[in-house]
Order: structure tokens, then sequence, then C-alpha cells
């Protein structure tokens, strides 16, 4: 009697699991857009000329190389710590130009929807080195550092694209052991595909020390679900300030469907589904006070692990090398 009684509970709780599962399937599906979308609004189409006062329409990433790098700079309420990042930028790339006259190189800054002078700040850097070298790209409204860095990315020149925090947290001069690593693996910019990750996990140790427990439970319950759920072979997916070859950032952020904390997952996953060979070199790294990481990011990071491995899973998000969205 109690063995008959336990077979039905434990059949009609598997039925009950396989109904719940394949409803959530099917409103995941239905209510999802398969396909990554790209929509930007009139004015996001071009970026101002301070010295000639006048505006000009961005390229596309579609169109062929015409520098060497393009470097990618998210930034959102950022008046305060971008002058910092940008000079340390400029010192290190105006140095590498000027040793080699073949190195040239743009920097864009995407304003992330500011509620500050970024934008401004950011075209004082226009005035001084011209729009030839220096972009600001201010985005209508917010769209999360990843739809900011792909904002960034898909309006690109370089033959090498490389995405850095506004915060200078990241030694940019270490941009050349990155680049090591893409001349080592490729035998040609434009067409092989890389990616190439500034990684942290070095200092994992120290950080922990330094971070109180609460904190520490939390970046370790992160890189489990990112190595559980979404993306094996990577320590530190977080790390802002990755290297792409050309063709490898058209396909990759083609189809990027998460464009907050998390993108920088859903961005190597795409990456590992479209068997796009991924490296994660040390590089130096420092605290930076005005951080944005708050206990509600790692939620909200959490949730979209979840939601990128149940969209992929189950269908309802695509990923296709030779899809290209309508707006790019």
């Amino acid at each position: 009697m109690i063995e008959c009684c336990c077979f039905k509970f434990i059949s009609w709780t598997l039925l009950a699991i396989m109904i719940i599962f394949f409803l959530f399937k099917r409103i995941i599906k239905a209510t999802s857009i398969p396909y990554s979308q790209l929509t930007q609004t009139q004015n996001e189409q071009f970026f101002f000329d301070p010295n000639a006062n006048k505006k000009s329409k961005f390229p596309s990433i579609m169109n062929k190389s015409s520098l060497y790098l393009s470097v990618i700079v998210p930034s959102y309420n950022e008046e305060a710590r971008l002058p910092g990042m940008l000079d340390e930028a400029f010192e290190y790339l105006e140095k590498r130009k000027k040793n080699d006259p073949e190195f040239t190189y743009e920097i864009i800054v995407v304003d992330d929807g500011s509620r500050d002078n970024t934008s401004k700040v950011a075209l004082e850097y226009s005035k001084k080195y011209t729009v030839d070298v220096v972009r600001v790209l201010s985005q209508d409204f917010n769209r999360g550092k990843g739809g900011a860095v792909r904002m960034g990315v898909v309006k690109s020149r370089g033959k090498l694209v490389l995405f850095a925090d506004a915060d200078g947290a990241s030694k940019f001069s270490d941009f050349e052991r990155l680049e090591k690593i893409v001349k080592v693996n490729c035998s040609s910019l434009e067409d092989d595909k890389i990616v190439v990750c500034g990684s942290r996990r070095h200092l994992e140790k120290d950080s922990i020390a330094k971070r109180s427990l609460f904190r520490t439970f939390l970046m370790h319950g992160f890189h489990f679900l990112v190595w559980f759920l979404c993306v094996k072979g990577v320590r530190d997916t977080q790390c802002g300030f990755k290297l792409l070859t050309r063709p490898a950032a058209l396909q990759t952020f083609s189809n990027l469907h998460v464009l907050r904390w998390a993108f920088d997952v859903d961005l190597l996953y795409i990456a590992q589904y479209l068997k796009i060979p991924i490296f994660e070199v040390d590089i130096n790294w420092h605290e930076c006070e005005g951080s944005k990481i708050t206990f509600g990011s790692y939620i909200q990071m959490g949730l979209d692990l979840l939601s990128i491995r149940l969209h992929y899973l189950f269908g309802a998000w695509k990923i296709d090398a030779n899809y290209r969205p309508e707006n790019i």
C-alpha cells in the first residue's frame, strides 16, 4: 500500500515537472526574439567634430578596416575617472605611433546615456587629437555596458578591436600582452578569428584577503555559475579588457543578446559555440574607487547567467556565424 502511494506520488511529481518544463520552454520561446537586434536612433549614427562644428556619419564594421587598432571605452557617468584612463591610453598609443609609423588607432568613447558631463569631457580629447583619432558616440538612453560596447564595436575601423573600462583599472600598455597572443595564433588579422581576455586570476588570492567574506562568497558563487551554466575554460570572464580580431568581433557581437553586466559571458559563450579560439592572459589591475558593481549587480548577473543558459538550451536564442543585424 505504502509502496503504491510512493510510486503514484513520484509519477505525478515527474509528470508535473515535465509539464512545467514544457510550458516554461514554450513561454520562453514565445516571448523571445531568436536573433540579436541592433536598434539605434538617428542621432546615434553620427559623431560630432568640435573643430569643424559639424556631424559626420559613423562607418560600419561591415566595411574593410582602415586602422590597426580600435579602442572602445564604454562610459556611464565617468566624467571624473575618464580623463585618467584616456591620458594613460594616449601616453602609450602616441609613443607607439611615434616609434612605429604603421601603427594607427582610434578611440571611441561610448557615453551610455550619462547624466553628467561624460560626453563633454570626451569631446575635449576629440578637439585635442581630432576626430580621426577620438570619436564620441553619445547614446540617447542607457543600454547597459554590453550595449555600449557593442555600439562602439559595430562602428569601429580597426583590424583589432579592444574594449577597456573607463575607470582605468587595467594597465593600458598590457595591450601588448594580448596583442602578442593574437600575432602568435593568427596568420591574417583580416581573416582569422580570435578572442583574448585580460585576466585577474593571478590576483585572486590577494583580492580574497582584502574582500569581506560575503563578497568572496558572491565572487566564488558567480564563478561557479559561469562554469556550470555557460563558459568553461576561462577563469575571469568579467575583466573589462578584451581584444578581438575584426572577424571575431563581427561574428560575436552580431549574435550578442545580453547587454548589461553579464554580456561578457554571453560573448564568450557565443565564441565557444562558433569555435572561435579564446585565450586568457594575466594583466596588471588595481581596484578603483567609484565601482558601480553592487549587491544588486551580482543578483542581476546571476539571473542573466540563468537566462543565457535557458534561452540557448530551449532554442529561444539562436547563434549563426553568418547572421548580421539589420542596422549594423
